[in-house]
């Protein structure tokens, strides 16, 4: 944990190197960031919607990152915060016992912004990119299985599972199958030797993704249990926002935004009854939505940020009523084999 000292409003301008964050001012509308707020950047990254959130009003900001790295870049943010930012190094599904331990039993805005970091595709020893020739490792957190542990362990059919699940990819059982035989051949240990199996099974046509693009997706969101983590920190977010407290969360992935979409929509409706369970059986909404569709970046953010073009931002605001519900079901998401089942794997 990083907490700064001191008091006063600074212009929170130091820190870490420029960083804009997709849809950084419609977050910060959406949070309606007001003097005296508390706010939680579940996801703190390069520290984008922080230095939004602080710049915007004299509010205090809880940053949560699984990444220490991410979390040691923003120790000078949190100097020039001038004790208005805390940071935690901690999974984003933990954020309301984060903030409790810090004192907020409420808070009055929540932002995701889900998936990896312009920063950790940059960096080729972490292994998230197939531009840069590195490890294949994909932890964000660096415990747990790396994704070259995944690619040698797995059997086809668990990885055709992840790739076609997770990935959306048309090719799963071809680029699982490639997989196998050439590991049988030789380890595959780095970003560039998978990319290339890959791109022997899928052949995209010029200007579209790299045809690795869908196998490392998937290979990332299994390593870092991501779906499983937004699932239990969507009502995390509702059990700790207070009436009236904005939830925010920016999607890039097909499925993290189905997941978000479903959960505020059936936070948000409210009990019509049926002959089978009258109206007034129906809990009453924890969430009003604030966006019937998503919001997403315009042209000139786009041509200025290529990464921007899949965000989808979603907002709802946070009603009186009492969080008594359970979080999305898990039959929700894909079924895809765990961690502990790949591990074993490697026993057998």
């Amino acid at each position: 944990m990083t907490a700064g000292s001191g008091a006063g409003k600074p212009a929170a301008a130091g820190g870490l190197a420029r960083h804009i964050p997709v849809l950084g001012r419609r977050v910060v509308e959406f949070l309606a960031v007001r003097d005296g707020g508390v706010y939680v950047d579940a996801t703190f990254g390069a520290g984008g919607y922080t230095r939004a959130i602080l710049a915007a009003a004299d509010c205090r900001v809880v940053g949560i990152d699984r990444d220490q790295s991410a979390i040691a870049r923003g120790a000078d943010l949190v100097e020039a915060a001038a004790g208005r930012l805390t940071l935690v190094e901690d999974r984003f599904s933990r954020l309301a016992d984060v903030a409790r331990s810090l004192g907020h039993d409420s808070v009055d805005g929540v932002v995701f912004d889900l998936g990896v970091s312009s920063m950790q595709l940059d960096q080729a020893e972490r292994g998230f990119s197939f531009r840069l020739d590195g490890p294949l490792d994909m932890r964000m957190g660096g415990a747990g299985i790396s994704a070259a542990e995944v690619v040698g362990q797995a059997s086809e059919r668990a990885l055709a599972t992840i790739i076609a699940r997770l990935g959306e990819e048309r090719f799963a059982r071809g680029v699982a199958r490639a997989i196998v035989a050439a590991r049988g051949r030789a380890p595959i240990r780095t970003t560039r030797a998978l990319a290339e199996i890959v791109a022997g099974v899928v052949h995209a046509r010029p200007g579209t993704i790299h045809p690795a693009t869908r196998t490392f997706q998937a290979l990332r969101m299994f390593v870092n249990q991501e779906l499983d983590e937004l699932a239990a920190a969507l009502p995390a977010a509702e059990q700790i926002l207070k009436p009236g407290g904005r939830l925010v969360v920016v999607a890039f992935h097909s499925l993290e935004d189905r997941l978000v979409k479903s959960f505020l929509v059936r936070r948000g409706r409210r009990g019509g009854g049926s002959r089978h369970r009258p109206a007034a059986a129906e809990p009453a909404p924890t969430f009003r939505l604030l966006t019937t569709r998503p919001v997403q970046p315009d042209a000139a953010e786009i041509a200025d940020n290529p990464r921007a073009r899949s965000a989808k931002l979603r907002a709802a605001e946070r009603t009186a009523a009492a969080c008594d519900r359970a979080g999305p079901a898990l039959d929700s998401l894909p079924p895809l084999p765990s961690l502990s089942e790949i591990a074993r794997e490697e026993r057998r």
